[in-house]
């Protein structure tokens, strides 16, 4: 029996079985779910009505995550599934769906925001820092880019539990894209109100 979308099999809603009046079609039918996990990247192409194609993502690794306050999007790693509001059973599996909750690798946003600011972001003090991270901080500027970073840090202020996550290095951010269908896990960063209201969340889920 393959996967079927019709509505033919459906009782009445009064209770009473329909006839059936044609067998099932092609264009009703289904497929069974991607299921993707957290794991060395794997997308398969699925051809579909019209010759079209589906990117089916067996397995994802990374993603291109925004970071909408600042206008800024980069490529990085996906490190655990660690909420998600349908089934705790995804979080379980690491199964990579639309709106689940993720951790991230947040290094590749704090480089960009220290070149972008020319300051530490989150940095706890006493810890070193590498040679790359100290040259780009304190490297020789021209006037002119020392004004236009002065200009820049009037508004360079970060939410105090992002800046919390960025001392752990990981971040939390939610899935935009679908990644069964696409091929791409894709998201956003948490911030504000809805950073607050996950946050509380995962600390229920925890104390449980």
């Amino acid at each position: 029996m393959g996967i079927s979308r019709d509505h033919y099999h459906k009782r009445r809603a009064t209770g009473g079985k329909r006839a059936l009046l044609r067998k099932k079609r092609k264009f009703e039918l289904g497929r069974p779910p991607a299921n993707t996990k957290l794991g060395i990247r794997r997308v398969h192409t699925v051809r579909t009505r019209g010759g079209n194609r589906k990117f089916r993502a067996l397995r994802l690794d990374t993603g291109n995550f925004s970071w909408g306050s600042e206008c800024c999007a980069r490529k990085t790693r996906l490190i655990d599934v660690v909420y998600n509001a349908s089934n705790n059973e995804l979080v379980r599996t690491k199964t990579l769906v639309k709106n689940a909750i993720v951790l991230i690798d947040g290094a590749p946003f704090r480089q960009w925001y220290e070149a972008h600011y020319g300051l530490p972001l989150a940095r706890k003090k006493g810890n070193k820092m590498t040679e790359a991270e100290d040259a780009v901080l304190n490297k020789t500027r021209s006037k002119k880019t020392e004004k236009k970073l002065k200009f820049r840090q009037n508004t360079s202020k970060v939410d105090p539990a992002l800046e919390e996550q960025f001392q752990t290095g990981r971040i939390l951010a939610c899935l935009s894209s679908r990644p069964g269908q696409v091929g791409r896990a894709d998201g956003y960063i948490l911030e504000g109100k809805e950073l607050e209201f996950y946050l509380k969340k995962i600390k229920a889920k925890k104390g449980k």
